[in-house]
């Protein structure tokens, strides 16, 4: 479906747009100069339907750099509006996949916690409200219990700055690769062992369940 050598589409209308985020890539530009995700399906529709001049692609939510998976964005004003919303309301569904470090006592659970994002890129997690801290929560299931390492699904019901790896961490079970959060392992290319699987929303249009899977990546860590 794609011309693109790096990227990877999922889905595809004339509203919005759905690419696999491969790990260390940018969702979007900044001031690193370093090439992002939005940039490169920018220029495949550049490319693939032969667009003169500039072309709208609407952000409506990102993945963190070191992380791989489904990305969404809007190819139409109307379209980035009514997805960015939908994002806001916190209507969607969030499914991610994540490998951790150590094993969880309990098989499935929920995490509620308070997250404020530092002025060093990193979050803070607080088990009770705190001031600037906002509320995070998210659901877990174990998968597979390895010798050292866990697979676990992720629902996510908040959207908070690095909430996954803060959460995971601060309940003593890292993200396998995540320096930043703790974990004694190390991946290739700053990646860690987490992936957005799948995405659930309304079309921006026509209303309808439109559901977007990302198998994951190759360089997926053995398990």
């Amino acid at each position: 479906m794609s011309n693109h050598p790096d990227l990877d589409i999922l889905y595809i209308d004339n509203h919005l747009i759905a690419v696999c985020k491969p790990a260390g890539i940018l969702t979007q530009a900044d001031d690193s100069g370093d090439a992002s995700l939005m940039e490169q399906v920018k220029q495949w529709i550049k490319a693939e339907y032969k667009k003169p001049g500039n072309v709208f692609l609407g952000l409506v939510h990102r993945l963190d750099r070191p992380v791989s998976g489904v990305v969404v964005f809007g190819l139409t004003s109307k379209g980035a509006s009514r997805l960015s919303e939908q994002f806001r309301q916190k209507t969607t569904q969030k499914f991610y996949r994540t490998l951790v470090e150590g094993t969880p006592k309990l098989l499935q659970g929920s995490l509620r916690h308070y997250l404020r994002k530092e002025k060093s890129l990193k979050t803070t997690v607080f088990p009770r409200p705190s001031p600037d801290a906002k509320e995070a929560l998210l659901d877990y299931k174990v998968i597979e219990n390895l010798k050292k390492t866990s697979l676990l699904n992720i629902r996510l019901h908040t959207g908070r700055f690095h909430q996954i790896r803060a959460q995971l961490s601060f309940i003593g079970y890292p993200i396998v690769g995540d320096k930043k959060y703790g974990a004694s392992s190390v991946l290739p290319e700053g990646r860690i062992a987490l992936h957005a699987q799948s995405i659930v929303f309304n079309h921006p249009t026509n209303k309808k369940e439109i559901i977007i899977n990302c198998p994951l990546p190759e360089e997926w860590p053995s398990i």
